[in-house]
Formats: structure tokens, sequence, C-alpha cells
């Protein structure tokens, strides 16, 4: 049996790297553009339909979170052809990465399923995952799901954030360890 790992908040993000469909290969947790701080979207795939409109509405509130200092990726266990024929559903304008690893899966916590049936897809997958990274490169706020439909509000999540940044030393939230 396999001892799941659970990430901790205001610990380092593990290095995540993975290549997005220009062939850059990018790590995952560090911040692009102007940002200082970065969040992470884990998507099951190009088979899900509330994933790929989960990442639609996360284009909505891109400029939001640019404006606080915090830039936006996705990623998910699809192939570089699956995210190409997602491409087609999604409006985005932040990178998104293709082929996250079981090992990646596992090195962040996320729960990880089996497809039903060769026509949802051929591999394991990852259930959704949200991460921030702060300038530090520490868990500033993480959430995992075992299901597509249990994920957080984005636009709770852009006024929390805006929140956070705007105070002064306000600390990582749910870092006790027992």
């Amino acid at each position: 049996m396999i001892q799941a790992i659970k990430l901790t908040a205001g610990k380092a993000f593990p290095t995540i790297e993975a290549t997005q469909l220009d062939g850059t290969i990018t790590n995952m947790g560090k911040a692009h553009g102007d940002a200082d701080w970065q969040m992470l979207v884990v998507y099951r795939g190009k088979h899900c339909p509330l994933c790929l409109r989960y990442l639609n509405l996360l284009e909505t509130h891109q400029a939001a979170l640019k404006a606080i200092g915090i830039s936006v990726s996705a990623i998910s266990a699809d192939s570089k052809a699956q995210l190409e024929e997602s491409m087609d559903q999604l409006t985005i304008t932040y990178p998104i990465a293709y082929g996250l690893t079981e090992q990646q899966m596992q090195q962040l916590g996320l729960y990880i399923s089996t497809p039903r049936s060769e026509q949802e897809t051929e591999h394991n997958f990852a259930e959704p995952g949200l991460f921030v990274i702060n300038e530090q490169g520490l868990l500033q706020a993480i959430n995992i799901s075992n299901t597509p439909f249990l994920r957080p509000e984005l636009a709770v999540i852009v006024r929390g954030l805006n929140f956070v940044r705007n105070q002064e030393n306000y600390p990582i939230r749910g870092n006790l360890i027992y």
C-alpha cells in the first residue's frame, strides 16, 4: 500500500516541471509575467466537461488575480494530442501544460482515478487540485478534491487572495501538523 502524501501549508512547493503546447518546459510552481505569486490548477483532462468549464471561468478571473500579483497556470495528465483537442473548447490565455505524471500527482498529494473506459481516456488521471504558491515558493493555500464537482468558487478565491495580499504579514493558515 502506498502512503498518501499530504502537502502542508507553509512548506515548499515541490518542483513540478511540465511541457506547454509550444514545447516550453515550465516549472509549474513559479510565477510568470510580472507576478510574484503563482496559482496552479490541476484538472482531470479533456474528458471532463466540468474541468474545461472551470478553466474557462478561471480566464475571467485572471485580470483580477494579475492585479494582485498572482499568475495562473493549469496542468493535466493528458497527452499533447489530448490537450490540442481540448483547445477547441478553451478560451484561455494563461499557460497550460500536459503530461502530469503519476509520480508528480503523488508528490502533490492529489487523488488519482482510473478511467471508466477507453472512450474517457487511456491513462490514470489526477482529480482537481488548486495550489497558491507565494513569492518564497511556499504553499500559501491548498485545495484538493476527489471529484470535479467539489471545487472552490473562483470569485471567493479571488476575494480571499485579495484580502491576504493586502494584509501586512498575514500568516499562512492551517500549517500545524499533528
